[in-house]
């Protein structure tokens, strides 16, 4: 199994980004992890369906999260977070291909490895896993104990995608594709695509004028004129069917 569980957005100021979330995909935070303030951050998590959406913003200076938001110019994606089910599996993958290990540790029965992004390129590329937690909506720690309690599905109720913008999108995939064991397809227009097991991860060229990193999300859409029309009211809507927040593309797919 490898399956997207999480994405982590990285922001200036949490609180806009939160009330541009919620506001315009009416989800709701169902955490507040106090540990990421170890790394100088604070953050919230919301789910969408059964994968999550967190934010972080830093709280001091001289952050990781801070220094990405000057190289990628600006609020952005930050992380592409996967669950696995066999953990030790993955970290001798890594081992295998010379990939460093940029923070790892274990926590609750929560098994977490972040790969070093200059090793991997275009995001940071965790792998993680958890025990008893292979169901869908099954017990996530990043997340807390009742994420599931706030699950709001009226308008949005999964990622199904997430895009990853790179000078060179074919070597960028076929380097994910290599440390997740899984052969690339094809997607709309010919982009390479890395299918995981409830969405994919797409590669794509830069095109809004900013560096490789993660540009935006498809979202499964169940009510897009709702969420549509908030965005039009914040003047958050860049096309018919996406809008930009916290610096990346959410796409709306009905």
């Amino acid at each position: 199994m490898l399956r997207l569980r999480q994405i982590c957005l990285v922001a200036q100021e949490l609180r806009p980004v939160l009330d541009e979330l919620t506001g315009v995909f009416d989800i709701e935070v169902c955490y507040v992890d106090p540990g990421v303030g170890h790394f100088g951050l604070e953050n919230s998590l919301m789910p969408i369906g059964n994968e999550l959406l967190e934010v972080v913003a830093p709280i001091q200076e001289n952050t990781a999260g801070g220094r990405y938001l000057e190289r990628r110019g600006g609020d952005g994606g930050y992380m592409v977070i996967t669950q696995c089910d066999d953990h030790e599996h993955r970290r001798q993958r890594a081992t295998e291909l010379g990939i460093r290990i940029a923070h790892q540790g274990e926590h609750g029965g929560f098994h977490n490895m972040q790969l070093h992004p200059k090793d991997t390129g275009g995001s940071f590329f965790e792998i993680d896993g958890q025990d008893d937690g292979e169901a869908p909506d099954g017990p996530w720690t990043p997340a807390g104990p009742n994420w599931q309690r706030s699950k709001r599905t009226d308008v949005v109720s999964a990622i199904l995608a997430a895009e990853i913008q790179s000078p060179d999108p074919q070597s960028l995939a076929q380097r994910w594709s290599e440390i997740a064991e899984r052969p690339l397809t094809r997607g709309a227009g010919g982009a390479p695509e890395l299918p995981l097991d409830n969405a994919v991860v797409r590669f794509v060229p830069c095109t809004d004028g900013r560096p490789e990193g993660l540009g935006g999300l498809d979202l499964q859409a169940v009510d897009p004129g709702r969420a549509l029309d908030e965005a039009d009211r914040r003047d958050k809507r860049i096309s018919d069917d996406t809008v930009l927040i916290c610096g990346t593309r959410f796409r709306l797919v009905s």
